[in-house]
């Protein structure tokens, strides 16, 4: 081939200097934009609070499920593997805090497998609080047809019972600063499509419930779940420890109603245990007590009259031998007895 029928890689792929530099503006700006939105996002965001999330060592399919969909409902949480059980729980629980960068904590605390208590802590010097979980049931328990987005800010909802009485007012201050969610953080949606709801009992148990925003003219929503009830226990005036602030005077602890099942089951037990002795006297009674026969000894044979003579007799001899064989005894022993004193007069005459 001649040098002139060879062709160029210049002739093959024509490259325009114009687009190449088109190209690396629009990186250039994208990337820019996006640092831009994430400047202005971290100086929205000035409300910078995180919350620890744990449960501990032991507990039950249930409180696990309950600790993932909080993870997935609050997005300002951060987890931490289980907590195993010491006497040091305060100091552990806010050095692990302090380490996560959090300023509250949410501990959910198992005993005997099916216990379940939760603790609410602000790590700064407290408050704190402790109550007992019941009528735990997770999102795919109940299998609910409401849904939300992953990472979307909750509208808060508190019974107007919460501002009567003072230690009320710590519990929803608490339960606020954990379950509200940062505005303008990294990892939130700007979206607000469901419900918090805290209502208040008349024996002041906290009803939580987790509902989806579906009409908001209609104020119409749709249960999402998880759903469980607080019972308050104490309030702490520091993080995991201090001095009681709030002790309810209605709370019994599970153990005490496991007690007092415990023993109504044994009263019961023995009031059928007395009910049939009695029972099975009164058979005795009954059956030692002869009732004349009002026919009398009509339809009565001469076989059955020789029967009954013969069992009469015989019931007499045993009586009869028996009374003997009583007596024969009764001698015996008197005679062991007599020989016993004479041996022991004869030993000591002999001393």
């Amino acid at each position: 081939m001649s040098d002139n029928e060879i062709i160029s890689n210049d002739e093959l792929m024509p490259i325009d200097s114009n687009d190449e530099e088109s190209n690396d503006s629009e990186e250039e700006s994208s990337i820019k934009s996006q640092k831009d939105v994430g400047n202005l996002t971290n100086k929205k965001w000035t409300d910078r609070e995180r919350v620890l999330l744990l449960c501990s060592r032991g507990s039950v399919a249930r409180t696990r499920h309950l600790v993932n969909d909080l993870k997935r409902l609050m997005p300002h949480v951060r987890s931490e593997a289980k907590y195993g059980k010491s006497k040091s729980m305060a100091d552990d629980l806010n050095e692990m805090s302090e380490l996560a960068n959090c300023t509250k904590c949410l501990y959910f605390e198992s005993r005997k497998g099916r216990d379940v208590y939760m603790w609410i802590s602000h790590i700064d010097g407290g408050p704190s609080a402790k109550f007992l979980v019941r009528n735990l049931h997770s999102m795919n328990e109940l299998n609910m047809i409401g849904n939300c987005l992953k990472g979307s800010r909750p509208i808060l909802s508190f019974d107007p019972k919460f501002d009567e009485k003072p230690h009320l007012n710590i519990i929803k201050a608490l339960l606020l600063n954990v379950f509200k969610t940062p505005n303008y953080h990294p990892k939130s949606q700007p979206f607000i499509d469901h419900v918090f709801n805290f209502a208040l009992t008349v024996d002041e148990n906290i009803w939580f419930r987790n509902y989806q925003i579906i009409d908001e003219k209609e104020n119409e929503l749709q249960e999402i779940g998880p759903r469980f009830v607080l019972q308050l226990i104490r309030i702490f005036d520091g993080s995991f420890c201090g001095s009681v602030l709030y002790d309810n005077p209605e709370y019994l602890s599970p153990n005490h109603f496991r007690r007092q099942l415990k023993l109504q089951k044994a009263t019961e037990f023995r009031l059928k245990k007395e009910q049939k002795e009695e029972q099975e006297i009164k058979e005795e009674i009954i059956r030692e007590v002869k009732l004349d026969d009002p026919i009398g000894e009509i339809f009565n044979t001469k076989g059955d009259d020789e029967e009954e003579e013969n069992k009469e007799e015989d019931e007499i001899e045993e009586k009869k031998n028996n009374n003997k064989n009583s007596q024969k005894a009764k001698t015996l022993r008197r005679k062991i007895l007599k020989g016993r004193i004479k041996k022991k007069k004869s030993k000591s005459v002999k001393k």
